[in-house]
């Protein structure tokens, strides 16, 4: 034991020794990674409508389902999808825009719920009996198919992970074509959120003989909807 100790301070003394980096070397290395990524992408460029269709394929490769579609047509054809998936009770944020949309075009079967109590007061009713649990992505990257989710009060990281069917909408538009692009255009050097959620598919995990499951960790199914506000921002027909 003390010998493990005395490691452990001699340790603990080498790095109280060693002097703190200076902000210029943190820049020189934020300078070397910039330039590293702008080249590769550089090499290999995607335009915004190739990163919905890269997007598409790293979501598909890790076993999830993606649609591109119009703004105007999403909820319709969710609500067709979770009634012919037999889900009852979907999880989302009511009062947002996205929300009153699905709400308005669920069919009589299916409930909108709103995360309105505490967990403590019904995770019982969470994991039994909510079948979905629908969120809006802040942005997406297209190189490996990875939603980024900003929880908040109205949609914790529970609605994301809890349900055994998470269904994420992202926009065309806040694309990215990969994690350290996503990082310089949110800024999130300047401050990250309590909570950052990055989902690259449905929960799978594997036993020594690498077999596959889903849905042991978290959700089971993930569900992607790929608005294309492309053409509305540049001024087109959606």
């Amino acid at each position: 034991m003390s010998a493990a100790l005395s490691a452990r301070e001699r340790m603990l003394g080498r790095l109280r020794a060693a002097a703190p980096s200076a902000p210029e070397a943190v820049d020189v290395i934020d300078t070397a990674i910039d330039r590293h990524y702008l080249a590769r992408r550089a090499q290999a460029p995607l335009s915004p409508q190739s990163r919905i269709a890269a997007m598409q394929a790293a979501l598909r490769a890790a076993h999830a389902d993606v649609d591109c579609v119009r703004a105007d047509a999403w909820p319709a054809l969710l609500a067709q999808r979770l009634d012919a998936h037999g889900a009852r009770r979907v999880l989302m944020d009511t009062g947002s825009a996205a929300g009153q949309a699905l709400r308005a075009a669920l069919p009589a079967g299916v409930e909108a719920l709103s995360f309105e109590r505490p967990l403590a007061q019904w995770k019982g009713e969470l994991f039994d009996t909510v079948d979905a649990g629908f969120t809006i992505a802040r942005s997406g990257i297209a190189a490996t198919g990875t939603l980024v989710i900003a929880p908040d009060a109205a949609t914790p990281r529970t609605v994301s992970l809890a349900p055994p069917l998470h269904i994420c909408l992202v926009y065309a538009s806040s694309l990215h074509a990969d994690l350290q692009a996503a990082a310089r255009a949110e800024r999130w050097a300047d401050g990250m959120p309590a909570n950052l959620v990055l989902v690259s598919g449905p929960s799978k995990t594997s036993d020594i003989q690498q077999t596959l499951a889903y849905g042991a960790h978290g959700p089971r199914w993930l569900w992607v909807l790929i608005i294309d506000d492309l053409s509305v921002r540049e001024g087109g027909q959606p």
